[in-house]
């Protein structure tokens, strides 16, 4: 439900200045500025080029359930998703070591409009389908047309602005663009998946086509397929991109297989038992103790977090500023108070977790400074618009001692109702009108009530009433579009190079549209203004100027109630596996692993081990 609610754009672009590029190239950055890696680069930083090829590796996927077909790329039921990238090659590569650029896989070379009206793809002679036949531009433009027509609904939101797609050759097509406003746009488009016509043509994608293996034109051919329950990629020795630059080094197992659960306490326990070597973890105390073990204390089992550097989901308890009880910024800033992170940190999450602090939390568009001078210019003819602490604070969410004895923010709390004009009367704090401080938490999540009740009995103490409200999925959906409820728990993705999804977020043309994500109903003129400014940047400067602007002003506002988040992916996997010296920052980096061993070894006989590895 989470997936499906998040990644909806709201359709609203301005005018964008792009850097002129007056050849083709063999990268993509979003500003224009130059790439990390330059032309002609031989591999990327996070991957070894001597890694040997061979051996295996088992992991748990993400999602939770069975997968009822093969393809990731349809909004019915579950998919692969590694088939996106293991199976089929895109256009070009992101790199997992910088914010967000793209290099030429399937494309050999990519060209932009210096307009910035559009794209140009020039395919790589070489690249081919796993049966032999070559990849021609008209396979690019059924793709998008495909993927446009049948395939999920990210795909009609992030790419409404491409106007046609022109076939200016064998192996050369052009984007056309509605306009020039959108700098992400050519991007976004270099990472879609090359489909092959001539296999798909007869089958049926828009119903997922079933657990038939489709071709590909990636590192891995489906081999084994276990229907709902796992799957077996076998890797191409005769791959046509193994040795471009952006390959190698990568893709080193010659087997890699994806089992499926119904439950996460089920995977645990089966990785614990040597079922399968890799899990990703998302409880905090399944991580912390559920892999207690001799394993875990020799090194057998290693745990970790990886991807440190990632930007990571913003994730709060937000208002729905509609409600006449969350109007006044006091109010809101008083409940804030009130929510104990660092006790519940403590005794229910292990410790794990990090405050949010920001709404673009772990990147460098969070505002951690005070404003200097051009950001200042910024915001100075939004002064009466905005709270004072916007110009001499630096945010900072409510902090405890951990103990759960919070007296001293109560008392402030009450201070702050009082001038919001809330008194006490008998038990209850209630406004000129006599009616009371209540108000209800929707939950749609099992299990999250134990963050909740401690909030409850502390607003209790001083009068204030919290009903939880738990309702399931499709309940959930309907009320969240139909802005039916006080206070829910969301989480905003963060993007290091933000754009018009922000419109979706926090715009006030979003604010009531049932298919937006403005879960707050926010409509501030002064953060229009601000994603305004942040769309139009014409370079990264002035990007993040905006952002460290917008960031300010949604944190003094107290427009929610800011959660945590993990110090990276939480991961366990058995030690048999080789990674580089330098690891990805923005990602997990499995795909530039390597096996070591085929049993699981101690941290004492991996170091061995390594001395001999390349």
């Amino acid at each position: 439900m989470r997936r499906a609610l998040s990644g909806v754009i709201f359709g609203v672009f301005l005018p964008l200045a792009l850097s002129t590029l007056a050849a083709p190239q063999h990268a993509l950055t979003v500003y224009g500025q130059a790439p990390r890696y330059p032309a002609g680069f031989n591999h990327f930083a996070y991957a070894n080029p001597a890694a040997p090829k061979g051996g295996s590796l088992r992991r748990s996927a993400i999602e939770i359930g069975q997968f009822d077909h093969i393809i990731p790329y349809i909004d019915k039921g579950i998919g692969v998703a590694e088939v996106d990238g293991w199976l089929y090659s895109p256009l070009a590569v992101r790199s997992q070591d910088e914010p967000y650029t793209v290099y030429g896989l399937v494309a050999e070379r990519l060209e932009r409009d210096p307009d910035g009206h559009w794209l140009r793809f020039y395919l790589d002679p070489r690249a081919r389908f796993a049966d032999g036949q070559p990849i021609r531009a008209e396979d690019v433009r059924y793709t998008f047309e495909l993927l446009m027509r049948a395939g999920n609904l990210k795909y009609r939101t992030q790419f409404a602005e491409v106007e046609r797609v022109e076939v200016e050759g064998p192996r050369q097509v052009r984007f056309h663009f509605k306009n020039n406003q959108n700098r992400t746009l050519p991007l976004d488009l270099a990472t879609l998946p090359v489909l092959p016509e001539h296999w798909w043509k007869d089958r049926d994608f828009a119903s997922g086509a079933g657990f038939e293996a489709p071709l590909g034109s990636g590192p891995y051919r489906i081999g084994q397929i276990d229907n709902g329950r796992s799957i077996t990629f076998e890797r191409d020795p005769t791959w046509w991109a193994k040795d471009l630059p952006v390959n190698r080094g990568r893709y080193n197992f010659d087997h890699l297989r994806i089992e499926y659960f119904g439950d996460t306490e089920v995977a645990r326990q089966v990785l614990r038992g040597g079922g399968f070597d890799y899990n990703r973890e998302f409880s905090a105390t399944g991580f912390t103790i559920g892999y207690a073990s001799p394993a875990l204390d020799d090194g057998r089992l290693q745990r970790a977090h990886l991807g440190k550097d990632a930007p990571q989901t913003a994730q709060g308890f937000v208002f729905n500023l509609q409600r006449p009880v969350f109007k006044d910024r006091r109010t809101r800033q008083a409940l804030a108070l009130l929510w104990d992170f660092e006790w519940s940190n403590r005794q229910m999450m292990r410790n794990l977790y990090i405050r949010q602090q920001s709404f673009f939390s772990n990147s460098a568009l969070a505002a951690r400074a005070l404003p200097d001078a051009s950001e200042r210019a910024l915001l100075d003819p939004l002064r009466a618009q905005v709270p004072a602490e916007v110009f001499t604070q630096v945010f900072e969410a409510p902090r405890t001692d951990g103990s759960g004895i919070i007296r001293d923010k109560q008392l402030q709390a009450l201070a702050l109702l009082q001038e919001a004009g809330w008194k006490p009367e008998g038990d209850q704090l209630v406004n000129a009108r006599g009616e009371p401080l209540r108000f209800t938490f929707l939950n749609g999540q099992a299990g999250f009530e134990r963050l909740l009740l401690p909030w409850k009995r502390t607003l209790a103490q001083i009068g204030i009433t919290l009903d939880i409200r738990r309702i399931d999925a499709s309940q959930y959906v309907n009320r969240l579009m139909a802005r039916d409820y006080d206070m829910i728990v969301t989480g905003y993705p963060v993007s290091p190079s933000p754009g018009p999804e922000l419109y979706n977020f926090f715009g006030s043309a979003a604010a009531t549209d049932p298919g937006s994500n403005n879960y707050m109903v926010l409509q501030d003129p002064a953060v229009d203004r601000l994603i305004d400014g942040l769309v139009k940047a014409s370079t990264q400067a002035d990007m993040l100027r905006h952002a460290h602007a917008l960031d300010r002003v949604l944190q003094w506002n107290y427009y929610w109630i800011p959660n945590y988040y993990p110090p990276g992916s939480s991961t366990v996997w058995w030690n048999r596996f080789g990674l580089p010296k330098v690891q990805a920052s923005n990602d997990e980096g499995l795909d530039s692993w390597w096996e070591v061993s085929p049993t699981a070894l101690t941290n004492a006989q991996m170091a061995e081990r390594m001395k001999e590895q390349p």
